[in-house]
């Protein structure tokens, strides 16, 4: 009996970390920027307590990375999430093992995004929430199966009232299949570092992380097990100027749909320009991969230079180095 208990944990247990994701890759007008500018979460395994500060960037996200991915106000940025690092393949889902929940974009004025500790107030940019379809909540839609329609991919406009300056642009997904109980909800986000140009007009008031999300709060804490009449997204609402997206829509005809990893738009070749404040080529001075990021492995491009006090160790030979 208890082997059985065991086995049946144990089968859980997988079948959740089956799921776990990492927000990675950014385009930014359909130009492919890889993950330049994020500050790289150091696994893909979820955040649950609202009252942490991981909660605005996930573990480790706090540190900042040396590149700014530049976008114009009013321009379409495209977050990308994958299960593991370094995977782009289309074959598996970008968040599987039955993760139904939110997906939501936020920003933060900052005055220097490569050194911004995610303190400022956050407002919310886009959602794409829920949508019933008359059935159990975990077969209804939801914004986690539009990222999954689109390889990982999601369209997400920079408001045209964007004032120029610095910014943290926060991607999140929250699973809710385990969310019947105090904090089962699984956050997972990473913070990517933009410079936006062409903008005016004001910063919208925003919320604080923590602060903003209570483990009771009617989104976090739910069963999506049973039939829902509706559900209430956590966090702010959209603010004016920004994309409420209906769940279930799949993919937009943006480059969420049509962009393929490394070439940006198809067919077209283009390659990413150096982001400000780094390179995008191996072994530059300029650049500086934060703690756990990517520094090395077979068929990688990007940068090799650790912060720091950082070492680019190999973790998994040939494939995959990080720093340390």
């Amino acid at each position: 009996m208890k082997s059985t208990a065991y086995a049946i944990v144990s089968a859980a247990l997988a079948f959740q970390a089956s799921g776990h994701s990492i927000f990675q890759q950014l385009w930014v007008d359909g130009v492919d920027y890889g993950s330049q500018c994020i500050r790289m979460p150091p696994n893909n395994n979820p955040v649950t307590n609202v009252n942490s500060n991981d909660i605005r960037c996930n573990v480790g996200g706090t540190r900042g990375v040396g590149a700014k991915c530049p976008v114009k106000a009013g321009s379409t940025v495209t977050v990308e999430m994958h299960a593991q690092p370094n995977d782009r393949k289309c074959s598996s889902e970008a968040i599987g093992g039955a993760h139904y929940g939110p997906v939501n974009v936020y920003l933060s004025k900052v005055s220097d995004a490569t050194k911004a500790d995610g303190s400022a107030p956050w407002y919310k940019i886009f959602a794409d929430s829920w949508s019933s379809k008359g059935s159990v909540g975990d077969g209804d839609n939801w914004g986690t199966n539009d990222l999954n329609a689109c390889c990982g991919k999601m369209d997400v406009k920079i408001p045209d009232n964007t004032p120029s300056g610095d910014y943290l642009l926060r991607a999140e997904v929250i699973a809710l299949h385990t969310a019947g109980q105090s904090g089962g909800a699984q956050f997972y986000m990473s913070c990517y570092q933009l410079s936006v140009t062409g903008g005016s007009g004001s910063v919208p008031s925003g919320v604080s992380l923590p602060g903003a999300f209570k483990a009771s709060d009617p989104g976090i804490q739910v069963n999506i097990h049973a039939k829902m009449s509706t559900y209430v997204n956590p966090g702010p609402a959209v603010i004016a100027g920004g994309i409420t997206k209906t769940a279930g829509s799949t993919c937009s005809s943006g480059c969420a749909k049509t962009c393929a990893a490394g070439s940006g738009p198809v067919g077209t070749g283009i390659a990413a320009p150096a982001p400000s404040g780094g390179s995008s080529s191996g072994g530059d001075s300029a650049c500086a991969q934060a703690a756990f990021q990517q520094c090395g492995g077979q068929g990688y491009s990007g940068c090799t230079t650790c912060a720091e006090g950082l070492t680019c160790k190999a973790v998994s030979p040939p494939y995959y180095s990080q720093c340390s």
